[in-house]
Order: C-alpha cells, then sequence, then structure tokens
C-alpha cells in the first residue's frame, strides 16, 4: 500500500472529506503518513485591492482554524495550508515532498469542466504518484 499520503480538503457542500480519509486509510500502510492539505486560490489583485487586509487575515486564521479541525479525523496527520492555484499546488506539493498516493474528493462534472477543467482533473493528468479520487 502506501508510506505518504496527501489528502487535499476542499471546505463545501459538493467535496466529501470524510469519505477521502476513510479512503486514505484504506490504503495506508500500517507506518503511512497522512497530510490534510487546503490550497486559498490567489485572489485577483484587482479584487484584493478591494478587499479591507483584516478581513483577509481572519479569513486565513478561520480556515486555519478549520483545516486544523478537520484533519483531526485523521488521526496522526500534518495539516498544511498553501495559497496559489490549487491543481498546481497539490501536484508540486507532492513532487517536492515524495507523496506516493494522493486522495481527493471530487464534485461530478458538468459542461464547465470540458473547457476548464476541475482540480481533480488536472492532478491526475499531472501527478507523477497514484491518485484516488472519490466522488
Amino acid at each position: 500500500m502506501y508510506k505518504s499520503i496527501l489528502v487535499p480538503v476542499l471546505f463545501d457542500e459538493g467535496h466529501d472529506t470524510q469519505a477521502s480519509y476513510l479512503a486514505a486509510r484504506t490504503l495506508a500502510d500500517e507506518d503511512a503518513e497522512f497530510t490534510v492539505l487546503h490550497v486559498m486560490e490567489t485572489i485577483p489583485s484587482y479584487v484584493e485591492s478591494q478587499i479591507l487586509g483584516d478581513i483577509l487575515a481572519k479569513k486565513r486564521i478561520e480556515i486555519e482554524r478549520t483545516l486544523r479541525q478537520s484533519s483531526r479525523a485523521l488521526p496522526g496527520s500534518s495539516a498544511i495550508l498553501g495559497s496559489g492555484h490549487a491543481g498546481r499546488f497539490i501536484v508540486d506539493y507532492a513532487d517536492k515532498n515524495g507523496i506516493d498516493c494522493i486522495v481527493l474528493a471530487s464534485h461530478k462534472p458538468g459542461i464547465e469542466n470540458i473547457f476548464l477543467g476541475s482540480t481533480a482533473g488536472r492532478v491526475v493528468r499531472h501527478a507523477k504518484c497514484s491518485v484516488h479520487v472519490i466522488r
């Protein structure tokens, strides 16, 4: 099975984080290490300039708290908060940190995914390790 598992999470109703955690535990070796990752998408500068700085700081703290709380459902996991393009960040993080399996939840694809692609689609196409997509 796998020794180093990355579980990217998104905190919305369309992604089943608990199912990702269950799959990660099922796929893990006895001594596996888990990393729970949330990526904050970069806000375009023209939008960011219109948002008060303390609002962004408070939101980041709220997301960090939610991430830590969520990751407790996967005992022994590390919680990482990243920033940037989610698909790229996940693939780059996996490459740089010796991840041998990525387990991520995906929403059901719609017509918009034909033109734009989803984060899960990008990870599946570009990751150098195994990827398990949960629906």
